[in-house]
């Protein structure tokens, strides 16, 4: 367990990273090799996980005892580097939450960068979204997308087996040909106009071999984690006023809410390095 930091003890700190699983890590290793300097902490609540599966409430209620934790760990700035929290509870948080809870912290989430990319490449405005059941339920980057861009048409595909898949090393496998090629296909027959296809889940990067075998020629493919790192680059360039609070050293420590023992092999396939986490309750 964690010892509290209370506010009051310190005034430098590591960026927070929260997902509801392994898949955020493919976010925190694109973040770590563009801002390297920071310190970062991320938390999976893997006891609970898949987030996907589960009712908006539920989500909400989680993510935020997460970012709870994380504030008191000192953490000013938090990433949600989950698609679920940040369709589900991201907004609510922002809005509700935050101005009595900590009004001078930040918590940022992963969807809205990811669509900011869409006006550069698409060129027919019909956009493809693969995710998990709940992000696509959410419609989150239907109406982000069509807030930002009127008049681009959002084409959402829910894949409940892709994030098994990877969670269970099969991500190499024929099955996992099977699946991909199956949701593709299925996508791209509702509208052959689709030019940009958004990856909505951060476990589809460790698919992206059979994702770029079985997607048309063509086609543009969005992976969030290389996004998400430069959005959050410019975020601390203009906002001194968290960055100064986001301590630089250049470690990154890991927590999950199941059995490290279980977590930590299967989170060091996601971040490519060795990983040793300790086990938290949120």
């Amino acid at each position: 367990m964690i010892s509290t930091i209370h506010n009051m003890d310190i005034d430098k700190a590591p960026i927070g990273v929260f997902d509801s699983g392994f898949g955020g890590l493919t976010i925190l290793r694109d973040i770590r090799k563009r801002l390297s300097q920071y310190d970062y902490l991320f938390v999976g609540d893997n006891a609970r996980a898949p987030y996907g599966t589960r009712s908006r409430e539920l989500v909400y209620e989680f993510t935020l005892q997460a970012v709870k934790h994380l504030f008191a760990q000192g953490c000013h700035l938090i990433i949600l580097a989950c698609n679920t929290a940040s369709a589900e509870a991201l907004r609510t948080i922002q809005q509700q939450d935050l101005p009595t809870l900590a009004p001078d912290r930040r918590v940022l989430g992963v969807v809205r960068p990811t669509v900011e990319k869409v006006g550069e490449l698409t060129h027919t405005g019909h956009i493809g979204v693969f995710g998990t059941p709940g992000t696509i339920a959410s419609r989150s980057y239907n109406i982000e997308i069509e807030e930002m861009y009127p008049g681009y048409k959002v084409h959402g595909h829910a894949c409940p087996m892709w994030v098994p898949l990877v969670e269970n090393r099969e991500s190499g496998g024929d099955g996992a040909d099977y699946f991909v090629k199956k949701d593709i296909d299925l996508l791209m027959s509702e509208c052959p106009d689709i030019d940009t296809v958004i990856l909505g889940c951060t476990h589809y990067p460790l698919l992206i071999d059979k994702i770029n075998r079985y997607t048309p020629q063509g086609v543009n493919i969005i992976q969030q984690g290389p996004i998400v790192a430069d959005s959050l680059a410019d975020y601390l360039q203009r906002h001194p006023e968290i960055e100064r609070h986001c301590s630089k050293g250049g470690s990154c420590r890991y927590f999950t809410t199941e059995d490290p023992d279980h977590f930590s092999p299967l989170a060091s396939v996601f971040v490519n390095e060795p990983v040793k986490a300790q086990r938290i309750i949120l």
